[in-house]
């Protein structure tokens, strides 16, 4: 069962910046996650064995590991499972969170600091995956400088949209030399790109990988690392504060899980893709087999706390924030407790902090 069961924040779905699509199709998600909800904290039975965390996730290798957990049950040992909830687009990933929806998402940081800044009580308590964020241009488009005048498809308040903008600046451009086209789901905004509407994308693992190989002559103008360096990061685990306070222990089960997950990916790469696609990858296996290393599992990121504040300016100057965030934003207490209680589980990860 779900430890919080809030009712929908609709103010909070207005207000957050991830929603400038259509107020139908808004609606309509909230109307699903409402009828949804009802079950959320029912079956007692199950409750005395198991606890049922509600989550989200996103659609790229940066989820991984949180695939992992449900797809082979790592947190049953510690009496906690996840049960996810399907969204429309990738922005009711976010906003179902915010929203109180569900316990427990895996996020990109830049959608959990607009759900922060519109007031959800929501923490990072570990992260997900790093680098795999990926700009793709058509044949002919080989610097930031070809970009000017074309058009970029990317996500709103997204970690991808965030690259193309580091990107630009770096070279002494900005958004106002390009135009930015707004996609609502992964496979959308790499059919757009495959199919030639869209001069540029960034866009995440595996569908990255797609688009290169499915696309002639395509180029790949930056994976990140040019800009942020290595292992910056993608996507984070996020909870609700209400989780913490009332099921200290489930949130703990939970990033222990996430680690046996990367342990998992880490040590047989071929058998996690196998399980992960296309059921949530939509793309060939051999595609999401070859971006897998492109974007790896990374649960322990207190190294990244740093740069995940760093792009905040980004958020507000775009006005999806109106605050910059603070290390509040954060609570490592749990995670650092994870890698104290389990020194052999943390020594066998190949990507962490220390």
């Amino acid at each position: 069962m779900s430890t919080d069961c809030t009712p929908l924040n609709l103010d909070l779905l207005g207000r957050t910046a991830l929603d400038r699509r259509t107020l139908l199709t808004r609606a309509a998600c909230v109307g699903g996650a409402l009828a949804t909800s009802r079950f959320f904290c029912s079956d007692p039975a199950e409750a005395a064995s198991m606890l049922t965390l509600k989550a989200t996730h996103g659609t790229g290798l940066c989820n991984c590991p949180f695939f992992m957990v449900k797809e082979k049950d790592l947190a049953a040992e510690d009496g906690v499972k996840l049960d996810f909830v399907t969204t429309p687009t990738n922005a009711d990933i976010a906003a179902l969170f915010g929203a109180g929806v569900v316990d427990v998402s895996v996020v990109p940081y830049t959608n959990f600091m607009t759900l922060y800044d519109a007031g959800a009580p929501v923490k990072i308590v570990a992260g997900s995956g790093v680098q795999g964020c990926v700009i793709v241009a058509q044949e002919g488009i080989n610097k930031a400088e070809d970009l000017r005048g074309k058009t970029i498809g990317t996500f709103q308040a997204d970690t991808l949209e965030m690259l193309p903008l580091d990107y630009l600046k770096k070279a002494g451009m900005s958004f106002k030399d390009v135009k930015v086209r707004y996609f609502g789901t992964s496979p959308e905004l790499a059919t757009a790109f495959i199919g030639g509407s869209i001069d540029a994308m960034c866009h995440i693992e595996p569908y990255a990988t797609q688009a290169m190989n499915s696309r002639k002559g395509a180029v790949k103008l930056s994976d990140g690392t040019d800009v942020y360096g290595p292992l910056y990061t993608d996507c984070v685990l996020a909870v609700r504060s209400k989780l913490i306070t009332e099921n200290r222990p489930a949130v703990k089960a939970l990033i222990k899980a996430m680690m046996k997950g990367q342990h998992f990916e880490e040590s047989d790469r071929e058998a996690a893709i196998k399980l992960t696609t296309p059921k949530y990858f939509k793309t060939t296996f051999d595609a999401a087999l070859d971006a897998s290393t492109k974007q790896p599992g990374m649960i322990d990121q207190r190294r990244n706390q740093e740069f995940i504040l760093g792009r905040a300016q980004n958020l507000k100057d775009l006005r999806y924030i109106k605050a910059l965030p603070t290390a509040d934003i954060f609570d490592w207490t749990m995670l650092n407790e994870v890698i104290a209680e389990n020194a052999d589980l943390y020594a066998s990860l190949k990507l962490k902090s220390a």
